[in-house]
């Protein structure tokens, strides 16, 4: 029996992922997240009626709750949502430290937002505190469909995603 260094479940052999938690079981430091303590309160799902298309003249408009800028991402094949950590070599493309990343359960790298032809998606990276999408936690490394107007939350770190056209200069 594997236990999660984290949430001190007992996982079958063999299992990758916590059962319980979903963090990842084998190697790595294991210190670097800080865990959160679980939360009493119960998240309602939201109905999601933006646009999953995405362009390929468009950006993301990235709203941190409580913060009154607008990050915007040039989404390239795969972009990386997380927090930098000086003693890691590691480095994602969007660095959410200076939102509050580490204080929120943010971990070095958290979630991937991949580009598709028309779409983009969403994957956590097996986060110690998950990515939740519109009020439910994602299956680590299981993509899913991001829409215009989603809630994102990694960790504790509350975002809205928009879907913004640019103008094509040529």
């Amino acid at each position: 029996m594997k236990v999660c260094p984290f949430c001190a479940h007992g996982n079958r052999e063999g299992v990758l992922f916590c059962e319980e938690c979903g963090q990842v079981l084998f190697g790595g430091d294991l210190t670097a997240t800080r865990k959160l303590a679980r939360s009493t309160v119960q998240l309602e799902g939201k109905n999601t009626w933006g646009t999953a298309r995405f362009s390929q003249h468009a950006v993301i408009m990235l709203q941190v709750r409580d913060n009154p800028n607008m990050v915007e991402i040039k989404p390239g094949t795969e972009t990386t949502v997380g927090r930098y950590d000086p003693s890691s070599s590691v480095r994602p493309t969007i660095d959410m430290s200076t939102y509050g990343g580490y204080e929120n359960g943010v971990s070095r790298m958290h979630a991937i937002i991949r580009r598709g032809e028309d779409t983009l998606t969403l994957i956590d990276l097996g986060s110690a505190n998950g990515t939740h999408l519109n009020g439910q936690r994602l299956v680590p490394n299981q993509p899913r469909v991001l829409r215009d107007g989603d809630e994102v939350r990694f960790g504790k770190l509350v975002c809205r995603v928009f879907f913004k056209m640019i103008e094509n200069n040529t």
